[in-house]
Formats: structure tokens, C-alpha cells, sequence
């Protein structure tokens, strides 16, 4: 479209296109479209199209995107058509807006993709490669990752797993359900502790048994003294495994099947100088670990024979039986 204009002053005659351009004030998500011959049309048309009172001129133009100041008429004919443009008048200075896009919204985006991919987002995708790979790993992972897997976004997922949406948000529900059976059994052990404790504070016949725990427990002093603390220093298990196991009332519900592996392989008078328990406590955690490590693998293993089984049955009936045909004789 063109037209003559007498905006920017034009010589007699010249004729100037028309460019059509976004206009918006600082702050605001109201924008306007125009279309301007050059930069003193588009400051007129803004002061008239933004009520921008004749008192608080010059009006800058500045792009939305990162706040460039436009005052050169051969770079504003330079500019793609639809730039946003923001006005500002008197002595206003530009903020940036997310809903503008550009480069300031593409600088902002990266920075967010750092902060997520660096921490969480690039765990939760770590451990959905894993799934991918394998789909009954899901056995051996930690509470902490079955939550992540929980909480990621439905189509994010997806994409990971190259799988559909509605296969993702079963196979969440699933894994919630696995996370929350965990938490049954943990609950299930607390009141059995409280039992046990309360049966304790009574007086009953847990008394004999307290009394000899107190006898072991100065038998087990006795050995943490010769062991010393070097003997804490032969553990190698990482933080996590060690908050877990002091701070978890199943700790073997909430270590992976990694770590359930590195505790059940711990020396337990070592384990038990780290701890700061009794060697009988240490065993018997110890040997709780070893039973939910049996369990996931015993799991695991049934998940694979029911999927070989799965994938005989799917197959079609020619192809299971070509291994079997006789070579034909030449004729």
C-alpha cells in the first residue's frame, strides 16, 4: 500500500510506503496497530492512538522486544513489518513485558530452561530415559524419582517417552499408586513401633527384652571403642543413604534399589559407628534392605517372563513357526 504522505516532511511528489507497526504504552498489554510513512508519522499517530498528552513530549520509540531506541528513519524502514513498538513519553524508561516475544522474551525463556534443566528438569528427564529403555525399572527406583516421574507435565513426558498422552497420565496414576502402597507400608511399621513402645512404657513383657538391649548395647560400646571412629571412616555410603536410613521410619521403602544394594553390602559394625545405633538395630535394618531388594528384583523378573510371554503370543503364527520348516531339496 502507498501513499503520499506530508508526515517527516516529505519533498513534492515523493511517495512512501506505509509500514505497518505495533504500538503500545510502557506498561500495558493494550497494543494498537498503525501504519506509518516514517518515524515522525508513527510519533504523531502514537500521541493521537494513546492519548498521550501533548505535555509530557518528546515521545521515544523504542522496540518491545529489548528496548532499542528508534531513531533513525533508514533503520525504521529496515524493520519487518508488525514490530512492536512501545512509546515512551517525557522521560519514562522502557520495562520489558513477556507477552512482547523477541529476543528479550527468547532471553528470558533460556534463562528459565537453565534454571529448571539444571536442577529437577533434567533429573526427571534422566530417569524417563531409563523407563524408556526399560519399562520395568520403575521397580528399582527410589521414591524420589517415582515422584519426579509423578509431577512432570503430562506432555513433556509424553514426548520423552515417545508415547501418548493418555498412556502417560496411566502410567502416572500408576506410579502414584505404587508411591502411595509405600506409604501404607511405612504407616503400617510406625503403629507397630508405637505398639511395641507403648507396650514398653507399660511394663509388660517387653521389659525383659529392654533390659537385655541394654545389655547388648554396653556390649556393643564395648566393640564401637575398639573399632573406634576409623571404623566410620570404611563407609562409604552416600549423605542421602545415611539421612535416610536415621531419619526414615522404612528406609528401605525410600532408597533405590541402588542404594538398598551399597547398604546390605556395609559392614555393619562400621554401619552401625556411622549411624551412632546398636549392632542389632544396624542388622536388622540391614536385612529389611536385603528384603525389599529380593522383593523389586523378584518383581522385576516376573514383569520380563510375562512380557517374553506377551511378545510369543503377539507374534504372528508364520513367523514362530519358520525356524522350524526344513530346507527344501533342489530341483
Amino acid at each position: 500500500m502507498e501513499v503520499t504522505g506530508d508526515a517527516g516532511v516529505p519533498e513534492s511528489g515523493e511517495i512512501r510506503t506505509l509500514k505497518p507497526c505495533l504500538l503500545r504504552r510502557n506498561h500495558s498489554r493494550e497494543q494498537h496497530g498503525v501504519a506509518a510513512s516514517c518515524l515522525e508519522d508513527l510519533r504523531s499517530k502514537a500521541c493521537d492512538i494513546l492519548a498521550i498528552d501533548k505535555s509530557l513530549t518528546p515521545v521515544t520509540l523504542v522496540l518491545a522486544e529489548d528496548g532499542t531506541i528508534v531513531d533513525d528513519d533508514d533503520y525504521f524502514l529496515c524493520l519487518p513489518s508488525n514490530t512492536k513498538f512501545v512509546a515512551l513519553a517525557n522521560n519514562e524508561k522502557w520495562a520489558y513485558n513477556n507477552s512482547d516475544g523477541g529476543t528479550a522474551w527468547i532471553s528470558q525463556e533460556s534463562f528459565d530452561v537453565d534454571e529448571t534443566d539444571r536442577g529437577a528438569g533434567l533429573k526427571w528427564k534422566n530417569v524417563a530415559r531409563q523407563l524408556k529403555e526399560d519399562l520395568s525399572s520403575i521397580i528399582l527406583l527410589s521414591e524420589e524419582d517415582l515422584q519426579m516421574l509423578v509431577d512432570a507435565p503430562c506432555a513433556d513426558l509424553a514426548q520423552e517417552l515417545l508415547q501418548s498422552c493418555a498412556t502417560v497420565q496411566q502410567l502416572q496414576h500408576t506410579l502414584q499408586q505404587v508411591l502411595d502402597q509405600r506409604e501404607e507400608v511405612r504407616q503400617s511399621k510406625q503403629l507397630l513401633q508405637l505398639y511395641l513402645e507403648a507396650l514398653e512404657k507399660e511394663g509388660s513383657l517387653l521389659s525383659k527384652q529392654e533390659e537385655s538391649k541394654a545389655a547388648l548395647g554396653e556390649e556393643a560400646d564395648a566393640v564401637d571403642t575398639g573399632i573406634s571412629r576409623e571404623a566410620s571412616s570404611d563407609v562409604t555410603l552416600a549423605s542421602h543413604i545415611l539421612t535416610a536410613l536415621r531419619e526414615k521410619p522404612a528406609p528401605e521403602l525410600s532408597l533405590s534399589s541402588q542404594d538398598l544394594e551399597l547398604v546390605t553390602r556395609e559392614d555393619p559394625k562400621a554401619l552401625a559407628v556411622a549411624l551412632n545405633w546398636d549392632i542389632r538395630k544396624t542388622e536388622t535394618v540391614q536385612e529389611a534392605c536385603e528384603r525389599e531388594l529380593a522383593l523389586r528384583l523378584q518383581q522385576m523378573q516376573s514383569l520380563h517372563s510375562l512380557r517374553s510371554i506377551s511378545a510369543r503370543k503377539a507374534s504372528p503364527p508364520g513367523e514362530r513357526q519358520n525356524p522350524k520348516r526344513a530346507k527344501q531339496e533342489p530341483t
